[in-house]
C-alpha cells in the first residue's frame, strides 16, 4: 500500500526534482513512498498542480492512481521523459505534455555584472510590461504570486530590458523563472544574462543549488543556461483525460 510520509528523509531518493516539489513541505504537500518508488504532489507550484515521480514504472502507476483518488485529476506526472512516456504507455487515461528540461547548478556563487540590479516594486508594473511583450506565456509574473525578487537591466536610455526572478525556491534549491529580453533594445546584448547572473547567484549564495525549467525548443534559451554552467535533464509531463 502507499505510504504518506511527513519528512524528506523519508524519501528512498534524493532526485533533485522531488526535492525542489517538497517545498520544504509546505501547506498542501503531500508525498507518497511505495517500495523505491516516490510521488510528490506540490499544489500551484510554478502555477500548476503538480505530481513529480521517481523510481520503477509498476508501483508509480499505482501511487498515481491513488494520488488522482485522493487529491483530484488536476495533478500532472512529471519526471524524466523516457519515464513518463513509460507511464504514458502503461496508464491509456495520460496524455503527453510537451517535453521540456530541467536545468540546475550547484556551487556557492556565481560572477554578477554590474548592469543588473534588483528591482524595487515601483519598476513591477514596467516589468511587468516587458514579461508581457517578449514573454507573455510566463508563469512567473509581477503582478502575480509566485516570484519573491526581481532582477533587471536598464540601457543606456533608461529602458528595462531584461528581467528574471526567483520564484518557488525549496530549502535547498533555488529556482529561477521569467527571464525575457525586449525583443529590440535588449536581445543579443547580453542582458538577459546579466539579470540572470545576479539571480543565480543569490540562490547559490542561500541554497547551494539554482534550477530552472526550460522549453525543449527553446535553443537561445538553453545555450544561454548552459553558458552560465548550468547542466541539463530531459523532463516530460502527463495530464489525465478522461
Amino acid at each position: 500500500m502507499p505510504e504518506l510520509i511527513s519528512e524528506a528523509r523519508d524519501l528512498t531518493t534524493d532526485d533533485a526534482i522531488l526535492d525542489w516539489a517538497v517545498q520544504g513541505f509546505a501547506p498542501g504537500v503531500r508525498v507518497w513512498t511505495l517500495g523505491a518508488a516516490n510521488a510528490v504532489a506540490s499544489p500551484d507550484l510554478s502555477c500548476r498542480d503538480r505530481l513529480a515521480v521517481h523510481g520503477p514504472v509498476e508501483p508509480l502507476a499505482v501511487l498515481i492512481r491513488h494520488v488522482f483518488a485522493e487529491l483530484g485529476t488536476s495533478y500532472r506526472p512529471m519526471g524524466d521523459r523516457a519515464l513518463i512516456e513509460q507511464l504514458i504507455d502503461r496508464l491509456p487515461e495520460l496524455r503527453p505534455i510537451h517535453p521540456f528540461l530541467w536545468m540546475d547548478v550547484t556551487g556557492d556563487s556565481l560572477a554578477t555584472r554590474p548592469a543588473a540590479h534588483w528591482l524595487t516594486p515601483a519598476e513591477y508594473p514596467e516589468a511587468a510590461e516587458l514579461l508581457d511583450l517578449a514573454m507573455p506565456d510566463s508563469y512567473a509574473h509581477p503582478l502575480r504570486p509566485g516570484a519573491t525578487r526581481w532582477a533587471g537591466v536598464r540601457d543606456e536610455a533608461g529602458r528595462l530590458t531584461a528581467v528574471a526572478c526567483e520564484a518557488w525556491s525549496s530549502p535547498t534549491t533555488g529556482f529561477m523563472a521569467g527571464v525575457a529580453a525586449h525583443p529590440e533594445y535588449g536581445r543579443g546584448r547580453g542582458h538577459a544574462e546579466a539579470a540572470c547572473r545576479l539571480v543565480l547567484d543569490a540562490l547559490l549564495r542561500a541554497n547551494g543549488r539554482a534550477a530552472l525549467m526550460v522549453h525543449a525548443d527553446n535553443p537561445a534559451a538553453i545555450r544561454l543556461y548552459r553558458r552560465l554552467g548550468m547542466a541539463s535533464r530531459e523532463l516530460r509531463a502527463a495530464q489525465h483525460v478522461g
